[in-house]
């Protein structure tokens, strides 16, 4: 490590700066609040150069039921260093932690130095898809439509026609709603999902820091679908949706995101991450099948991230973890 750079951990004094630096919201200093409100142990670790914070490494570790040992997690971080996984290893054995999975914030065409390329191994259960679909907002609103897929395009004509009205609402009432639909959509879709405590701990938070939104479609009346958005410097994000059975021939998500991205263009964004794709040649039996190919109607941008991999702390420990814990996603997705 150079003499001049240095880490520690960061005060709260430096909030504004830590989130200068950072490049995903996921690294905000808002979701690391929100992390440490639902009870996870939460670090960040500030980069100094010359005494000035120029990085920030957000990492939370989670207890192993019945065990004292953790397991670290490194999302949308910088790119991996040398430098980065030292200190990173003196950080786990510091808490325990079996290993530490890194999901960077880092494209497929950058490589890892050797170093990296030698410690880190793909990790046994990556949490982030190694795809997502980003749609260019710098596009005119005509280049745009047009550059849908005809059904698409057919689809927000539709939701038009029948008078389905999206608009930004931060309303309890309108919260609830989303609540009531997430639940459904959860049950509908045999997926695992967050309960209400996360998802309301989360709102509660991100939305007074300025990076979640929340967007309802209403039809006749009734919320019949609601997206929260992250906005994060030049670009908005799409990790939350749900909608209801009810009214489907509506076509209610096809023009919430078309309306969503024009609220994005005129706010001034560039981007719009969907927060996930399958890839290039996705397999029509995956559950998430059907999400991929409502927004790859979309026309966006397929990027691959460099994808997942763990740190690893103490080797045999990680060992019989990996596997207990694949037996376990075994369990539960048979279950359903």
């Amino acid at each position: 490590m150079k003499p001049d750079r240095t880490i520690r951990p960061v005060g709260v004094d430096e909030k504004k700066r830590w989130d200068a630096v950072v490049s995903h919201p996921l690294q905000s200093w808002g979701w690391g609040d929100f992390r440490r409100a639902m009870g996870i142990d939460v670090v960040r670790l500030g980069v100094y150069e010359h005494g000035v914070l120029v990085g920030g490494w957000q990492l939370t570790f989670h207890k192993i039921p019945n065990l004292s040992y953790t397991v670290g997690y490194f999302p949308k971080g910088p790119p991996p260093t040398e430098d980065m996984l030292r200190e990173l290893t003196k950080l786990g054995q510091q808490k325990k932690a079996i290993s530490i999975q890194l999901e960077p914030d880092m494209l497929v065409e950058e490589v890892f130095d050797e170093y990296c390329d030698r410690t880190l191994k793909p990790a046994h259960h990556p949490l982030f898809t190694k795809f997502t679909y980003v749609l260019d907002l710098t596009k005119s609103e005509d280049e745009l439509l047009q550059s849908f897929h005809p059904k698409t395009r057919y689809n927000i004509r539709l939701a038009q026609k029948h008078g389905v009205v999206v608009q930004e609402d931060t309303s309890d009432k309108s919260f609830s709603a989303y609540l009531t639909l997430s639940q459904e959509t959860t049950k509908r879709q045999k997926f695992y999902a967050h309960n209400a405590r996360y998802h309301q701990t989360m709102w509660n938070i991100l939305k007074d820091s300025g990076i979640a939104h929340l967007f309802t479609a209403t039809f006749q009346k009734n919320i019949i679908a609601a997206w929260i958005i992250f906005t994060w410097k030049d670009t908005i994000y799409y990790p939350y949706g749900a909608s209801s059975r009810l009214h489907k021939e509506v076509m209610a998500p096809n023009i919430m995101l078309w309306d969503i991205a024009g609220w994005a263009k005129k706010q001034g964004f560039y981007y719009f991450d969907l927060w996930g794709a399958l890839g290039p040649k996705p397999n029509p039996d995956d559950p998430w099948y059907g999400f991929h190919r409502f927004k790859e109607g979309y026309r966006p941008n397929l990027v691959e991230f460099i994808g997942s991999y763990d740190l690893v702390i103490h080797p045999l420990l990680y060992r019989l973890y990996s596997v207990a814990d694949s037996v376990r996603w075994f369990l539960l997705k048979h279950s359903r």
